[in-house]
């Protein structure tokens, strides 16, 4: 026969439950850090790509516009995941709060490099589909040179800041890799955030292989 249930028994199953919930509170704070370092980091390589287009539009302006519009899915991953551990850290709670927040300097940085992203690639889209410099009597073109330039200095800032934990990050998430010297232990969560990371690059290898071609009218 089943033992009888005790007023400690009953005290015991909940504190084991409140651990429970609090140990996965704090997977899921740490994996969005995770999820950001990820999206992060493949950011950077294809910022980079970008980069390079810019030294030669006049023979690589189709790249340009298909690096351009590949950017755009892991963005938005990007942009989602850090705005919810700004929600979840500026509602209270417990595990965010727990990780605490970047310094003052990065809190400040942070919203205004999410618009400076929005606004170049905004205004880059714009450019394309309309084929022209000026949208709606906005010199588009203008603006897209200029929020360029300052998404550039914020973004090189925010690059320096966080650069050195990514690798310890992406590390503890790659399967079957050898975790580097003092990576990060395993968090669960792994392969989804792997997959949201592939959702946003495969949405905007779409988005690129339907609207490149655009960069045809600035030829």
């Amino acid at each position: 026969m089943t033992a009888p249930a005790t007023p400690e028994t009953h005290r015991r199953a909940h504190a084991a439950g409140a651990r429970d919930q609090a140990a996965a509170a704090a997977a899921g704070a740490e994996g969005n850090e995770r999820l950001t370092a990820i999206t992060g980091s493949l950011l950077l390589v294809l910022f980079a790509i970008e980069g390079v287009t810019i030294l030669e539009l006049g023979g690589m302006l189709y790249w340009h516009y298909f690096f351009g519009f590949l950017l755009v899915g892991p963005v938005c991953v990007k942009i989602c995941a850090t705005v919810y551990r700004f929600g979840r850290y500026y509602t209270g709670k417990p595990a965010y709060v727990r990780k605490g927040p970047p310094m003052i300097l990065l809190r400040v940085l942070g919203p205004f490099v999410v618009l400076t992203s929005c606004a170049v690639l905004v205004t880059g889209i714009l450019l394309g589909f309309a084929k022209s410099e000026t949208v709606l009597g906005l010199p588009m073109l203008f603006l897209h040179k200029g929020f360029f330039i300052v998404w550039a200095g914020a973004m090189t800032i925010h690059v320096l800041a966080y650069l050195w934990r990514l690798p310890r990050l992406v590390a503890s998430d790659v399967p079957g890799v050898r975790r580097m010297r003092g990576a990060a232990t395993a968090v669960g969560g792994s392969a989804l955030r792997w997959s949201v990371t592939v959702a946003g690059l495969v949405g905007g290898l779409v988005f690129a292989m339907l609207a490149a071609h655009l960069s045809s009218a600035w030829r």
